[in-house]
């Protein structure tokens, strides 16, 4: 009876934990933020502990996972509307290599080491820093890379996110707050909170206006 008590609990949880993880949306292991591992870790701690404790009811275990699910994804609606809420929690990329250029400071910043660098480039068949135009960290730890064969000659960066202007990417672009305001207003845009994503590259714009929602 133990031992079907402890394959029904095991059971029991595995279709539990499959369903708050639907619940939580879709995203790749490796793309995972803090907040995400550490909600991960604790209920899968939870669940060790339920599948251990056969005298524990099944139900003190499920509320503490509930009310996980619930912050994890109060948190995830709350970051979605809120801007600065998503880089308190989940951060900010950082560009590590710069045309052509290694950012010492930037990594020093991100305690990233040149180990980390090299054996990041090497899982990118990249051998040789030489060869890359720009590498940009993620707020997940992977590492993105632009080599200097695709052409590309400067990183683009988006100007406006959720109707909010990015002021340290207008500033890395070389351009300012008038400049935009200028050019937004040339395109029909009075305001900034239309527009879902802004970018500007080789004297070009790209420009999403937010989905118009229906009740």
């Amino acid at each position: 009876m133990e031992l079907l008590l402890l394959v029904g609990r095991t059971v029991l949880l595995y279709l539990v934990i499959v369903f708050i993880f639907r619940l939580m949306g879709k995203r790749e292991i490796g793309e995972l933020s803090i907040l995400d591992l550490v909600v991960f870790l604790m209920i899968a701690e939870i669940a060790v502990m339920a599948i251990e404790d056969t005298e524990s009811p099944l139900l003190n275990n499920f509320l503490p996972m509930a009310t996980l699910t619930v912050l994890q994804i109060g948190f995830a609606v709350w970051a979605l509307k809120n801007q600065h809420i998503r880089r308190i929690l989940d951060g900010r990329a950082s560009i590590i290599i710069e045309n052509g250029q290694i950012r010492e400071g930037e990594m020093k910043k991100q305690r990233y080491n040149f180990n980390d660098l090299l054996i990041q480039l090497r899982e990118k068949d990249i051998s040789n820093i030489e060869d890359v135009e720009f590498a940009i960290l993620e707020t997940s730890g992977k590492l993105s890379v632009i080599k200097k064969d695709q052409g590309v000659k400067s990183l683009t960066l988006p100007l406006i996110l959720d109707g909010i202007i990015q002021f340290d990417h207008l500033e890395r672009s070389g351009k300012d707050l008038p400049w935009l305001q200028k050019e937004m207003k040339k395109r029909g845009y009075s305001s900034f909170e239309k527009i879902s994503y802004c970018s500007f590259n080789q004297g070009k714009f790209y420009i999403d206006e937010k989905d118009i929602e229906t009740h």
